[in-house]
């Protein structure tokens, strides 16, 4: 163990830390973080147990131990225990962790956010009823606005925000949230959401390695994945990019797309150059500024190139991808539609019932309004990342539950709406031409390259993904002086390493002492 340092997850060795594609030093440098905020927090206790009793005007509550708090990757769950007379007798403190959303680099993103995050929940609340979600008791940002749920209000409060949304309706103005702007002084400086716990079903990531092989469960998951899909593109929204709360308690589609992918640039000091006030209009623009990312990556990761091959094959895919752009955003599907997009709907945030009903959705965060056609099949359902999928035995078996999973999908979307498919078409012409590929690897920092020659490349020319004449054609098209920038980032990558290796005596030496 005195060879290892500790992640997030598990420790690991200077060799597999110096071979890694990830910025390891930004990793290592995680649990330390952690502990920092987690001590943080757990001395401000008392603040997060007045902040819940004025929420939910309870006379007495008490935060857990710091031991039973639910840790995610990007947020911190902290369970709060209400005493009697309350009717709720405990509820999740949401915070999200600073050290992993870009906080100190680009100041405001958690604020950005837990905005996005709130919308979210409000907008699904008003458009989708039909979707179990978590019940959201109030939330506060950093600056110290709060806002809580009506019930849970002052009766005179309670009026005159309701007679300020009835004259609002009548004179045909926009409304604000159905929850109510109160005033609070916040001396925790984080910002929060409070939530009710999911009552019914289990986590499906607690089930899937043993059931994900039953065709019953898989059907029955299917069916309520795509009842959710359906219900959530029944209102088509105006552009490309994510849903806020202002400070007048509005949600405005005025956010750029915020994914899980842009903070996590940004954490690792990668610059997105997207803007948070950016929206899209048309689908290519919001393509070309998420290639240009995976330019900045390149640039700006000081590990992101590790030989001449490598940094070639890379700026070859990147080239390659620009150019073909075209055949997977066909013109007629510019300008939409564009739909409210859950980005992040994996097992862990889907609960279910023993059969595999869908009970509840959890973590509504990075969820976006894109264009329809990236509404994808899950590519989890093959048990394995998306740059995992080499043609092969598993990659037919992942085509057999994609065909599995667009028959649910247009067996629901019928009993919605009859013969007149529309939705289904366009995910499984998405799926036959290759676009599902193309929408992942572009979301994709570490895998575009392998996917894109694994799955992209292949349709054009097979032969290629073999030849490395093809990489170093294309590579000196990615940017002026492309051969310099790829001897600069070698060269960067020993600076690199170095400093690992002094990380990793440094601390062995601490950890020996």
């Amino acid at each position: 163990m005195s060879n290892t340092l500790p992640l997030l997850n598990g420790r690991i060795t200077l060799d597999r830390a110096l071979n890694d594609d990830d910025n390891m030093l930004a990793q290592i440098g995680y649990p330390r973080q952690r502990q920092e905020f987690f001590s943080y927090l757990s001395a401000h206790k008392a603040e997060i147990e007045a902040i819940v009793s004025f929420h939910l005007r309870a006379k007495k509550c008490r935060v857990s131990d710091v031991q039973t708090w639910l840790s995610g990757s990007y947020n911190v769950c902290i369970p709060v225990y209400i005493s009697p007379p309350s009717n709720v007798r405990s509820v999740l403190v949401r915070i999200p962790l600073p050290y992993k959303v870009g906080e100190a680099k680009s100041p405001g993103n958690v604020d950005e956010k837990l905005r996005c995050e709130v919308a979210s929940y409000l907008w699904i609340q008003e458009n989708c009823p039909d979707i179990s979600i978590p019940y959201l008791f109030g939330f506060g940002f950093p600056n110290g606005q709060t806002f809580t749920a009506p019930e849970q209000t002052p009766l005179f409060a309670r009026l005159m925000w309701h007679t300020r949304r009835t004259l609002l309706s009548w004179l045909r103005f926009p409304t604000p949230c159905q929850y109510i702007s109160r005033r609070y002084q916040d001396t925790l400086n984080t910002g929060y959401i409070i939530i009710g716990r999911v009552s019914q079903g289990k986590m499906l990531s607690n089930t899937w390695e043993a059931f994900r092989h039953d065709k019953t469960r898989r059907s029955n998951l299917f069916h309520g994945l795509a009842r959710i899909i359906l219900s959530l593109n029944k209102s088509p929204l105006a552009a490309i990019g994510s849903l806020t709360l202002n400070n007048q308690g509005f949600i405005t589609l005025t956010n750029r797309p915020l994914t899980l992918q842009l903070q996590s640039l940004e954490n690792e000091g990668v610059p997105t150059a997207i803007s948070r006030s950016s929206t899209y209009s048309t689908v290519e623009p919001y393509l070309l500024d998420l290639l240009s990312c995976h330019d900045n990556r390149i640039s700006f990761q000081p590990n992101s190139i590790h030989d001449q091959d490598d940094g070639q094959q890379q700026m070859a895919a990147l080239t390659a991808m620009r150019a073909v752009l075209h055949h997977f955003s066909p013109r007629n599907s510019r300008y939409g539609p564009f739909v409210f997009t859950l980005t992040d709907l994996h097992q862990s945030n889907i609960f279910v019932d023993d059969d595999w009903h869908i009970t509840s959705l959890i973590d509504l965060e990075w969820a976006c309004s894109l264009p329809i056609q990236l509404q994808c099949p899950p590519y989890w359902l093959s048990g394995r990342a998306i740059d995992e999928m080499e043609p092969g035995e598993h990659l037919e078996t992942f085509h057999q539950l994609v065909l599995e999973y667009l028959e649910a999908f247009e067996q629901e979307e019928r009993g919605m709406v009859g013969e007149a498919l529309y939705q289904a078409p366009i995910m499984r012409k998405c799926w036959e031409t290759g676009s599902f590929w193309y929408f992942h690897a572009i979301n994709s920092p570490k895998g575009l390259c392998r996917v894109f020659t694994e799955h992209i490349q292949r349709l054009f020319c097979p032969q290629h993904c073999e030849m490395r004449i093809f990489d170093q054609v294309m590579a000196p098209y990615w940017g002026v002086g492309a051969a310099q920038v790829i001897e600069r980032k070698i060269e960067e990558e020993e600076r690199y390493k170095d400093r690992l290796r002094e990380v990793f005596g440094t601390e062995v030496i601490l950890t020996k002492a």
